[in-house]
C-alpha cells in the first residue's frame, strides 16, 4: 500500500468568524500496514501517542474508508473500528485510536468550529457517548471531502467560504445517516434510548434504577442485561460517565473549586471525585485545571 499523506492547517490563518462552520485542520493520509501509527512524519499539531491518547480543542470528523482498527474514549467500552465508519469527536472528550497493524486504514479528517456546527451536533440524534456511526462506502460523502480537500488546496478567493459550505453538506450527511439509523431502532433499543435521556435529565440526582425500569414497563434484571448488551457499559457506570463530563465540563468553564465542582456533580468527597476521573479520564482534575 502506498503511503500518500496531504495536511492543511488553519491555526496560524486569519480566520473569517462571520462563518456558520470554521475549518481549523483538514487531512488525508493512507496508513500503510505493519507500520507504527501515528506516522512519525504527521505535523505535531496532529500526532499523538496511543499511551496517552489526546483531547481537542474542536469538533472532528474522522472518516476511515478502507481498513479497520480500535477506539477508545472516556465513558464507552473499546469500539471495533470497521471501512464505513464515522469517529466524530468533541472538544475536550479524551479518545485515542489506530488502524490493526495487519491491515493500516486510509482515512479523512477535518477539524472544525463554529454556531452552527455547535448547535447541529448538540441536536439529541447526536451522542458524545456514540460517537461512532456507520455511513458504509458513501460516494456522495467521498466525493464532498475530495471537492473539500481540493478547494483549500487551492486556495484561490473566498475559498473559507466554499470550504464552509462544503462542510456543512458533510455535516447534513452525517445528520441524514444518523437519523436513518435511528429509525431501524429495535424496541430494545428504544427503551434504552429513553432510559440514557431519563439519567442524562437526572444526571445530578441519585437515580432509583428498579424505580426507572418500572416506569418504562420492564423488570430491573431486563434493563440491567439490555442496557449492558446494547450500549457495552452498566447503568451506574453510564450515570458515572455523564457526571464526570459535566465535572470537566465545569472544569473548563468555571473558576469553581474542584471541591465546589465535586459536590455539585453529586460526588460524596472531592477525593472520591479525583479517584474517579482518574480512573475514568487518565488525567486528575488538579492536572485539567493547571492545562485550562
Amino acid at each position: 500500500m502506498k503511503t500518500f499523506r496531504r495536511y492543511f492547517k488553519f491555526a496560524d490563518d486569519k480566520l473569517d468568524n462571520s462563518l456558520s462552520v470554521i475549518i481549523h485542520t483538514l487531512g488525508y493520509h493512507i496508513h500503510p500496514a505493519n507500520t507504527p501509527y501515528p506516522d512519525a512524519n504527521h505535523p505535531e499539531s496532529h500526532y499523538f501517542s496511543w499511551e496517552k491518547g489526546r483531547r481537542l480543542k474542536e469538533y472532528q470528523i474522522l472518516y476511515i474508508c478502507k481498513g479497520e482498527g480500535a477506539f477508545e474514549a472516556t465513558g464507552m467500552p473499546p469500539q471495533t473500528i470497521e471501512a464505513g465508519t464515522v469517529i466524530l469527536l468533541y472538544p475536550g472528550t479524551w479518545h485515542r485510536y489506530k488502524p490493526l497493524l495487519s491491515s493500516g486504514w486510509e482515512e479523512y479528517w477535518v477539524g472544525f468550529s463554529g454556531s452552527f456546527a455547535k448547535h447541529l451536533l448538540e441536536q439529541e440524534c447526536f451522542n458524545p457517548q456514540n460517537p461512532i456511526i456507520k455511513v458504509g462506502f458513501n460516494t456522495e460523502f467521498l466525493a464532498t471531502f475530495e471537492k473539500l480537500l481540493d478547494v483549500v488546496e487551492i486556495r484561490e478567493e473566498s475559498y473559507q467560504k466554499l470550504a464552509s459550505f462544503l462542510l456543512i453538506q458533510l455535516l447534513g450527511i452525517l445528520y441524514s445517516s444518523v437519523l436513518l439509523s435511528n429509525q431501524k431502532f429495535s424496541r430494545k433499543e428504544k427503551i434504552v434510548g429513553e432510559i440514557k435521556k431519563a439519567i442524562t435529565d437526572n444526571w445530578q440526582q441519585a437515580i432509583d434504577f428498579e424505580k426507572l425500569a418500572n416506569t418504562h414497563g420492564v423488570s430491573y434484571a431486563w434493563l440491567r442485561k439490555t442496557f449492558k448488551e446494547i450500549t457495552g457499559t452498566s447503568l451506574n457506570q453510564y450515570h458515572l460517565s455523564i457526571k464526570l463530563r459535566k465535572a470537566e465540563q465545569l472544569i473548563y468553564e468555571t473558576d469553581s473549586t474542584l471541591s465546589e465542582i465535586a459536590y455539585a456533580c453529586g460526588f460524596e468527597s472531592v477525593h472520591y471525585f479525583s479517584r474517579m476521573y482518574k480512573s475514568k479520564m487518565h488525567t486528575t482534575p488538579s492536572e485539567l485545571r493547571k492545562i485550562n
